[in-house]
């Protein structure tokens, strides 16, 4: 048996009231890896660690020197070292820090030479006899772990940045078992420990964890030692789990890190996830939220560029797809490549450096998430695929819908939410509680209604008898509002009235896309299968489609002068080729309509509202946006996983001729179509077309 074995350590409980051995901590059909490969990889085997029988309680962990084997082992014998660390502890305990300070040095793992190393005749074996000898200096060192108490906080500092990841396996198995016996007897030191654990989880180059002079360590198997080390701790220390929740939080790369630090960061969440279920929903909670500030920050940049800047983005992303995302050299410049844009004033290159990182941040971590989901969603209609909806649902109501700037972190909830009838259910019921409960935000109101309205136009696989239900349910929930505002309503007033107008122009929005959905019957001249050759015919429509909409239309809160006017135009069109409405002579009137008369100042002084922050000539801030989160995703890897799954906007040859020589709509048509209704995108500008 070799020195490395038989010298390695094993845990026993020292409570002197039970002697029964703990269990291994490496066996391959443990809870600590879920197979042998992962074991053999970590190099972590069953002889060399133990776990308790019982995480319910902290163990008391310590290493019992009295079955090392070996005496003489490296340049020194075990009792000799022994004794060095004993008075450097005791010399310092006086005040005396000379011995102390060397025995930082010697743990930290960076010295690499004796006095003695002068002599020309050195033995060729000695390197692999000082790394031997470090592996004994920790194992000694934790039979001492009662002393490492605050006055010993600059050891124990210096020991934990010891680089032992990229050490061997030998080595790295013992300073696991160290960090257990440190805790036991110090366990004030817990937070200090995993800290040191989870701040590698941003490790995702060979120089993060590299020790000059040892084989080369592949990154699999250095992530492999970080989770057994985890593992081992959570099962000695029930309140590790608490701990752990507040570090991930605390320790995430901020949002300006660079790219492989977030995606390995989300990775090793991912491999937390996958051992202490216990942190699951705190880990995806923590994973979204974080991609949804990505996400915003990224489409603010983008709002905020002009075409010139966002089409330097997308070359950036095409040549970075073109070389296989393989960015790591560029990634070890960072520091340089930002010092050099300071120096320089770079501005347009920091900007489009940023929103290129950001596009391939949101990619990747999607593109993962996507990945991971999925194997849950196998059967839709299984309970699993169900609480895993239901975990998506939580994330959306909690952490996506009050984001309204978000711009594809939902698509994952639009994705999934299209596998069974009963998972769409679940959404739109969400979404309907949500813009129907009174005591929420009106903006949540809106926002909800905006998602639903978006998720029945654009969702591929929604079919269109859940299309014809939920307008009819919104449709009933319009003619309550329209009753109990038109009381008191005196004309349109997007303050008071805006979850009327939301609601109406989501109807709007889903008769745009699903029209042919809401017909009950056509002639026989109509093909189903040509939209052209449904204009100007006498089309049947479900019962009340109809009247739902003239009444809302034409009541006095007055919506379509409210409405986003380039959703008020398309449904125009559409509603007077189909003969389903002719809402232009209201249009035309609307026109001459001042919405300042009507506004809520108007009421409390008895005159037009006269805020001279607005422009009175400019009414745009008094209509609602044509915000629908479901546009286009076109993230260029991500999108692999939604492509089939929403309606692309087609227009409908010939729609607009009749109108354009009755003279009944705007000269500036063609624009507004474009800007809502074709894919003309601000993610499309990202990323450009590369089919």
């Amino acid at each position: 048996m070799s020195a490395a074995t038989t010298g390695a350590p094993h845990l026993a409980r020292a409570a002197a009231k039970t002697t029964t051995a703990l269990k291994p901590i490496l066996k391959p059909s443990s809870s600590l890896l879920s197979t042998k490969r992962t074991s053999d990889d970590a190099g972590l085997d069953e002889s060399s660690m133990s776990s308790p029988q019982s995480p319910l309680k902290r163990q008391r962990v310590e290493f019992d020197l009295n079955n090392i084997e070996i005496h003489e082992i490296g340049t020194r014998s075990v009792d000799e070292i022994k004794q060095e660390i004993r008075t450097a502890f005791d010399r310092h305990d006086r005040g005396d820090d000379e011995d102390y300070d060397l025995l930082k040095e010697t743990l930290s793992g960076k010295q690499t030479s004796y006095d003695d190393d002068e002599d020309e005749d050195v033995d060729p074996t000695f390197p692999a006899k000082r790394r031997q000898e470090l592996r004994v200096y920790f194992i000694t060192l934790a039979s001492f772990s009662p002393r490492l108490g605050r006055s010993c906080d600059g050891l124990v500092k210096s020991v934990l940045q010891c680089q032992w990841l990229g050490r061997d396996d030998q080595f790295a198995k013992i300073y696991v078992q160290f960090l257990a016996a440190l805790v036991s007897a110090q366990g004030a030191r817990l937070t200090q420990v995993l800290s040191s654990l989870i701040e590698r989880f941003s490790d995702s180059r060979p120089s993060d964890w590299a020790v000059s002079d040892y084989p080369s360590v592949n990154h699999e198997a250095v992530q492999e030692r970080l989770h057994v080390a985890l593992r081992y701790l959570l099962q000695l220390f029930p309140a590790a789990k608490s701990v752990i929740e507040h570090l991930i939080n605390t320790k995430y790369p901020y949002h300006d890190e660079p790219k492989r630090m977030h995606l390995a960061y989300v990775d090793n969440l991912l491999k937390l996830r996958e051992y202490c279920s216990d942190l699951g929903t705190e880990i995806m909670d923590l994973i979204i939220s974080r991609l949804v500030k990505i996400d915003v920050e990224m489409q603010m940049d983008l709002d905020d560029m002009d075409d010139r800047l966002a089409a330097m983005v997308a070359m950036a992303l095409k040549s970075s797809q073109a070389n296989g995302n393989q960015d790591e050299e560029d990634s070890d410049d960072d520091d340089a490549e930002s010092v050099s844009s300071e120096e320089s004033e770079d501005d347009e290159y920091t900007r489009v450096k940023t929103a290129k990182g950001n596009i391939e941040k949101m990619d990747y971590i999607l593109d993962t998430l996507f990945e991971l989901y999925t194997a849950s969603f196998a059967d839709p209609d299984s309970d699993e695929a169900l609480e895993a909806f239901g975990d998506l649902l939580s994330e959306f109501s909690g952490l996506i819908l009050p984001t309204i700037k978000s711009r594809h972190t939902q698509f994952l909830i639009f994705h999934f939410g299209q596998k069974s009838e009963r998972l769409m259910d679940a959404f739109c019921g969400t979404c309907i509680n949500i813009a129907f409960e009174s005591q929420r935000p009106l903006i949540l109101q809106q926002a909800a209604s905006a998602y639903l309205a978006s998720f029945v136009a654009r969702g591929a696989h929604v079919p269109g008898h859940i299309v014809l239900k939920i307008f009819e349910v919104l449709g009933f929930h319009l003619d309550q509002m329209r009753t109990l505002y038109e009381t008191s309503c005196r004309g349109p007033d997007v303050r008071r009235y805006a979850p009327f107008y939301a609601l109406m122009q989501a109807l709007m929005y889903i008769f745009c896309f699903r029209w042919q959905d809401l017909i009950r019957s056509v002639p026989d001249e109509v093909d189903k299968d040509d939209p052209p050759s449904y204009l100007d015919q006498e089309i049947e429509w479900e019962p009340e489609i109809k009247d739902i909409m003239r009444r809302n239309i034409y009541s006095k809160l007055n919506p379509l002068k409210i409405c986003s006017p380039v959703i008020v135009d398309q449904f125009a069109k559409l509603a007077h080729r189909f003969r389903f409405m002719y809402v232009y002579p209201l249009i035309e009137s609307n026109k001459r309509l001042r919405l300042s008369q009507f506004s809520v100042g108007a009421y409390s002084n008895g005159g037009a509202l006269r805020d001279l922050s607005f422009d009175m000539n400019d009414e745009s801030w008094q209509q609602l946006g044509s915000y629908f989160p479901f546009d286009p995703y076109q993230l260029p890897m991500s999108k692999r996983w939604v492509e089939q799954d929403y309606l692309q906007w087609r227009p409908i040859p010939g729609l607009s001729d009749q109108d354009e020589r009755d003279g009944d709509s705007d000269e500036d048509e063609p624009e507004g179509e474009n800007e809502s209704f074709e894919e003309d995108t601000a993610t499309d500008d990202e990323v450009g077309e590369d089919e």
